[in-house]
């Protein structure tokens, strides 16, 4: 058994006790290193990876494509998280919590130059907006989508970094951390398909930019290979949530947009980068 925890008074960084990241993670924002972002041809510039919350946005990019939006045309660029690319110059001037995905958009509406955007759901209303898709014209159900959207952003971080972590990439299984979140992630399981029993998508009858935030998380932990948890977390239970996922992961858009940024895992799902 470890040996309990004892608080200190002042608490100092330990670079040693991070688990699978604890290369990456430290307690100060800004660059590490000088180094430029590159730069493709298209009107939008993409920095990213494809975990969940970067794939919102290149599902989005690929259903905006898929509609005949040319002016959505993307370069996509890796940046490997792993590696620590979110602490270059370049990036941290994209996105100073270097984090991803952070976009730049050459053209942006107002005629000013360029404009970076950071968040992905910020990145989701601002291209949504832009083009006048995926977000409802129906006063009530337009709302809706900004409370599931923004559901989502708050929810989330109990999944990915609390389950997900302790569960998946902690150096050490720890029994409290893991009941805690495992009880979190199957209530917000329960809060979706509760809402899913009553409608196709989470904002109505009508796909959204709500549903493209949610997919890449939850639809994958039900139907994918988030954290190999389906087992764990009895996901078979919310069947609502695993109609709903399926109907997204079959939309030719979401099954391409899924693939960009990604270099790890079988090769016919990758495209590293997209320019």
């Amino acid at each position: 058994m470890s040996k309990p925890y004892q608080l200190p008074k002042v608490w100092t960084w330990n670079a040693d006790n991070g688990g699978e990241f604890a290369n990456i993670n430290r307690p100060e924002a800004g660059a590490t290193f000088q180094q430029p972002l590159p730069r493709g041809k298209h009107p939008l510039q993409l920095y990213s990876m494809g975990t969940p919350n970067g794939v919102k946005v290149t599902i989005l990019l690929e259903e905006l494509l898929a509609l005949g939006e040319s002016a959505a045309e993307y370069d996509a660029f890796l940046i490997n998280i792993t590696e620590g690319d979110q602490f270059s110059s370049g990036f941290v001037d994209a996105n100073p919590n270097s984090k991803i995905p952070a976009l730049i958009d050459t053209q942006a509406s107002d005629g000013q130059g360029e404009l970076a955007v950071f968040e992905s759901a910020a990145i989701l209303l601002y291209l949504g907006e832009k083009f006048q898709q995926f977000i409802p014209t129906d006063f009530r159900q337009r709302q809706a989508m900004h409370n599931w959207l923004f559901w989502q952003m708050a929810s989330t971080p109990f999944l990915g970094g609390g389950f997900g972590h302790f569960y998946a990439y902690a150096p050490e299984k720890f029994e409290y951390p893991i009941d805690r979140y495992s009880m979190e992630v199957k209530r917000q399981l329960d809060v979706l398909d509760k809402h899913l029993a009553k409608q196709a998508y989470l904002a109505g009858d009508q796909y959204s930019l709500a549903d493209m935030a949610t997919y890449p998380w939850y639809g994958e932990l039900v139907i994918g290979s988030l954290y190999q948890a389906q087992t764990f977390l009895s996901v078979d239970q919310y069947q609502h949530v695993k109609r709903w996922a399926e109907s997204i992961a079959a939309r030719p858009a979401v099954q391409l947009g899924r693939k960009i940024n990604v270099f790890w895992g079988d090769e016919a799902e990758q495209i590293r980068e997209r320019h």
